[in-house]
């Protein structure tokens, strides 16, 4: 299998269910409450190594006492944390997530993620450049996302980018992406003055725009596709995109097309929304296999 670079935060999920969303001064009953590992970038990390990829993380923890559990969980999920490192006097990252009707609102708080910047993914530059994909979001800061496209650009290596959450990307950035995988309302921010069908015509092969239940749509330089979805009972849908993510570099890094990757990205994340939690339903390579829709043509 082949070697992927996450560059993204690591943090601790705090999550509460209720069939009642609060307004704003409202208090109302909830029906769970439970803590779960995530970061979008642990999220991908994790997505990616459970479907066989050898995984390398790029990121930062705290002093607090989620910064072990989330080491170790990281370890458990044959995640590379070697070149992981904590920050002194900082929490670790967390997010409070609040779930109804099968969808989430979200809190981020950075803590340790704040504090990766282009001098920490420059002193890992030699391990970076032994890995066969890197992976980057929005969770770390502009400078050291930008330092990982500078390497992957000198090192031939191919570079995906989640643009999430929104933020202005330099189009420096954008350019040295090989593949570009924003959700319909981040690709309207990032090309305002384009309709998504526009946007993926002007990039082809490499701007994937996500669209919900709808598929992915891109464009394959010749005309659009819209790649489904697969259907299924939705239970918590925390993490899908994150799965998707690492789906579809594990795919693209083990030489399957782009729709095929699409495909095996959909596919991962559909089976990651029917249990609770960001990691708690991504599913491992065996488990995937054993899915109808699986090809045996991909080879992983």
């Amino acid at each position: 299998m082949s070697k992927v670079l996450v560059l993204g935060s690591l943090s601790t999920d705090f999550v509460a269910t209720t069939d009642i969303r609060p307004n704003v001064g409202e208090t109302v009953q909830g029906n769970s409450f439970f803590t779960t590992f995530g970061g979008k970038g642990s999220n991908q990390a994790v997505a990616a190594s459970r479907l066989g990829s050898d995984v390398l993380m790029l990121g930062k923890v705290g002093d607090d006492s989620f910064a072990d559990s989330i080491i170790d969980n990281l370890k458990k999920n044959n995640v590379d944390v070697s070149c992981v490192e904590s920050v002194t006097h900082t929490s670790s990252g967390a997010a409070i997530i609040t779930i109804s009707d099968s969808d989430n609102s979200i809190i981020y708080v950075p803590g340790a993620n704040g504090c990766v910047d282009a001098n920490y993914v420059n002193k890992y530059k030699k391990e970076i450049l032994t890995c066969d994909i890197a992976v980057a979001q929005h969770e770390v800061s502009e400078e050291s996302v930008e330092a990982l496209a500078n390497i992957c650009e000198e090192g031939k290596i191919p570079f995906v980018l989640n643009p999430a959450p929104y933020r202005k990307v330099k189009a420096s950035i954008l350019e040295k992406a090989s593949y570009l995988l924003p959700n319909e309302s981040e690709c309207k921010l990032l090309y305002p003055d384009m309709t998504i069908q526009q946007a993926v015509a002007k990039y082809p092969n490499k701007l994937l725009v996500t669209m919900g239940s709808q598929g992915v749509f891109f464009n394959d330089g010749e005309k659009s596709h819209l790649v489904p979805t697969f259907k299924v009972d939705a239970v918590d849908t925390t993490g899908a995109g994150d799965t998707f993510i690492g789906g579809f570099s594990t795919g693209i890094s083990n030489g399957l097309s782009i729709e095929e990757s699409i495909t095996l990205a959909n596919l991962s994340a559909s089976q990651s929304v029917t249990k609770m939690g960001a990691q708690g339903g991504m599913p491992q390579l065996e488990e995937l296999k054993s899915n109808k829709n699986y090809k045996a043509s991909w080879n992983l």
